[in-house]
């Protein structure tokens, strides 16, 4: 006979997974904007995980101070944890006046490099594109990552392009390049040993060996003086995706001379978020805060 201890281990058990099942795949909440309005290039399918696309978290009009934030959630380039790397950030955003745009990119299996890249350089053309529209600044657009999301950001921060003013798409005569960054535990470095290996192998697939490619998609390496002011956010008992790959990319951009700031606490698991409950982890938002605030970004033109 199973006791009643028995079964309401099982009923925890299995009410754990179902949480920690939410908390990768839970569905965004703001309105829907795909960012091809036909077929995405590369795209095999016509389904909706075949059509990138942003959900949007508009600013509320008594708080809007006119900046932007493309989301970029983590999941190793195999699935998207929209829940804490997406909707709470955009709510966090939001609360700070900021219009928040959560990126629904393209993944593994069905997809590799580099259609996320695509998405992400359209996601921030869309924006800027349609800064008037959503009331933001065009001047103001920043792109902000988690995990492999933080690599598909720092991909954003040192490879892009100032539009083709030619081109038939209005979008795509604008410049992709975002104006700030923020990285959290991001994966940044390949080809060494404390890369995530499952983040670059979904992203290069077959070409994992590609040493050309390998060293073009390993964003520490690609930092030029053009690369945008960033803010990044470790901890150092990250075993996932250690903290040395915030630190080189940081090196990167202290030798390029950019501006930028680098937080790495001691305690932490991977994937935190905005730091959940743990009492210290919960303050570093405050610092991103500081930041922005101390750049101009947040300030109401």
């Amino acid at each position: 006979m199973v006791s009643v201890l028995t079964i309401c281990l099982l009923l925890a058990a299995a009410s754990g997974l179902a949480i920690a099942e939410e908390k990768k795949a839970s569905p965004l909440v703001g309105p829907i904007e795909h960012l091809w309005s036909k077929e995405a290039p590369g795209a095999v399918g016509a389904e909706e995980q075949d059509r990138p696309s942003l959900s949007l978290y508009l600013a509320p009009e008594e708080k809007a101070n006119g900046a932007a934030v493309v989301v970029c959630p983590g999941g190793g380039y195999g699935f998207l944890a929209v829940d804490h790397e997406g909707h709470q950030v955009a709510e966090w955003l939001n609360r700070q006046g900021v219009s928040a745009f959560v990126l629904q990119y393209r993944i593994a299996p069905r997809y590799h490099h580099p259609a996320p890249m695509l998405d992400v350089q359209r996601a921030i053309r869309t924006v800027r594109a349609r800064a008037a529209e959503w009331k933001v600044d065009p001047a103001r657009i920043g792109v902000w990552g988690f995990s492999a999301g933080g690599h598909l950001a720092s991909t954003a921060l040192t490879h892009f392009d100032d539009g083709n003013p030619d081109a038939a798409d209005p979008i795509d005569r604008v410049s992709s390049r975002p104006d700030f960054g923020v990285l959290c535990y991001p994966v940044i470095v390949f080809g060494k040993s404390y890369t995530h290996t499952g983040s670059m192998k979904n992203l290069l697939a077959d070409r994992v060996n590609d040493p050309r490619l390998v060293e073009e998609m390993s964003s520490e390496k690609q930092v030029t003086a053009r690369t945008p002011p960033c803010f990044l956010m470790h901890t150092g008992a990250d075993t996932g995706v250690p903290a040395e790959n915030s630190i080189d990319f940081y090196l990167a951009l202290r030798k390029a001379g950019v501006p930028a700031e680098l937080h790495i606490y001691e305690k932490g698991e991977h994937g935190v978020g905005l730091g959940g409950t743990d009492p210290i982890l919960a303050t570093w938002p405050d610092r991103l805060l500081d930041w922005l605030n101390g750049r101009g970004l947040l300030t109401k033109k």
